[in-house]
């Protein structure tokens, strides 16, 4: 249907405009009730793709049109129909003759010639001009130039591999309450239901192909959570024990919140600046039959929330740029801008130094974040413990790599990882 592509196209003109996809797909859900989830879909992957893709989409308008493309609603429409014409089985005049008829709802009657030129050079061309777009950076991997040679500086011998995992189709994980069930029960339940998984962690199950949640057995009971196997390590990680005081200090929305509350029986204070966000980690937790204190608070600014009595354990899920879970959130990529690596590192850093004044000595703190920029991830630590003699980098156990750092593949998003404990004041206290 035509509005399927032309709901595609608006979403992404809100990108193209700076506002994240998901914020532009909550927006359209809720200005059009009536959409059945059939249509919901189709359109999420049509943006989703467009977004995907857009740096080699790019690089084939630039050698379908003799100037560049001045009308962001008439880029999004073709940007939309590009990818259905060479990602997706939809029949190709239909696509055409869609586009055409969008520009009319766009109000813009008069790019309906320029409009099927450009589809039907396409398809003509094809082979080619995808070709000759690949040829250059930014068309073979669908990324901003400057996020290419950050990654290349970065990690020299793996960079193009990185990149091409951010492109990838994320797998659908699970993580199993085990307050509720046992991983092989719920794995069971799959079966029963026709939907085939392996266990790939002590809590996590990868669907063989993804599924919509409400079709996951006993999922509105409680019994499992969406979540990547990379963000499963964190409270492992952390590993509160019970009667424990922690804090949760960035939450939302709230997927390690609520495996912190599953692993122990722990007083856990849930804290985030967002209030619309912090709703989200309340209905988890509610779905999960989990109970913790939740405030709306910057973390960072201890006098509007802290009490003074320390906390045995942080979790500290730090904002980044969110570069290892592009595939996940393809918008990211054009989202962002080259000085949002150094401005989100400063954040970082005046949010360690705040919380680590909130951990008891002889407590741990766990800095997490899903990037895999190191102004993000070891320097960011390594800055932190120049000069402070009372923190001290922890072994990570059962962890897949001793650095911390995951990088995006087939199995996980990307994630680092750091721990550290504050040295006790007392020396003689034993070692963990």
């Amino acid at each position: 249907m035509i509005e399927v592509q032309l709901h595609a196209a608006r979403a992404l003109l809100a990108v193209l405009r700076g506002r994240s996809l998901n914020a532009a797909l909550a927006a359209l859900w809720a200005r059009t009730p009536q959409l059945p989830p059939a249509q919901r879909g189709a359109i999420q992957d049509l943006a989703f793709g467009a977004c995907r893709w857009l740096g080699t989409i790019r690089g084939v308008l630039d050698l379908l049109l003799r100037a560049p493309l001045s009308d962001a609603d008439i880029e999004a429409l073709l940007a939309v129909a590009l990818y259905q014409l060479h990602w997706t089985r939809a029949p190709a005049h239909a696509i055409v003759d869609r586009a055409v008829s969008s520009c009319a709802a766009l109000r813009k009657s008069s790019a309906k010639g320029l409009v099927n030129a450009v589809l039907r050079s396409f398809l003509r061309r094809s082979e080619e001009l995808l070709a000759q777009a690949r040829a250059t950076e930014t068309g073979r991997y669908s990324y901003p130039q400057w996020w290419i040679d950050a990654v290349r500086a970065a990690w020299p011998e793996c960079w193009g591999s990185i990149l091409d995992a951010g492109n990838m189709h994320p797998p659908l994980t699970l993580r199993v309450n085990r307050r509720r069930c046992s991983v092989p029960h719920y794995q069971r339940m799959l079966e029963d239901a026709g939907i085939p998984a392996a266990q790939v962690g002590p809590f996590a199950l990868r669907l063989q192909k993804p599924v919509p949640v409400f079709s996951l057995p006993a999922f509105d009971d409680g019994l499992v959570s969406v979540q990547d196997l990379g963000a499963q390590y964190a409270a492992p990680l952390l590993a509160p024990r019970a009667g424990e005081r922690v804090l949760d200090a960035c939450a939302a929305p709230g997927g390690k919140t609520a495996h912190l509350l599953e692993v122990a029986d722990i007083d856990l204070l849930a804290l985030d600046r967002d209030g619309e966000r912090l709703q989200r980690v309340d209905q988890n937790l509610r779905r999960l039959a989990l109970h913790c204190r939740l405030r709306e608070a910057d973390a960072g600014a201890l006098d509007a929330w802290w009490d003074g009595r320390p906390f045995d354990c942080i979790l500290l899920d730090a904002p980044c740029t969110a570069s290892g879970v592009v595939r996940r959130h393809p918008d990211i990529k054009w989202l962002r801008r080259p000085h949002d690596v150094a401005q989100l590192a400063q954040q970082q850093a005046r949010l360690l130094d705040a919380l680590w004044q909130t951990l008891v000595p002889g407590g741990k703190l766990l800095y997490v974040t899903c990037s895999i920029f190191p102004a993000e991830t070891h320097a960011q630590i390594e800055a932190f413990l120049r000069g402070r003699a009372d923190a001290q980098p922890m072994r990570l156990t059962a962890f897949p790599d001793p650095t911390g750092q995951l990088l995006p593949d087939a199995n996980h998003d990307g994630f680092f990882y750091a721990l550290l404990r504050k040295q006790p004041m007392d020396p003689s206290q034993p070692d963990d």
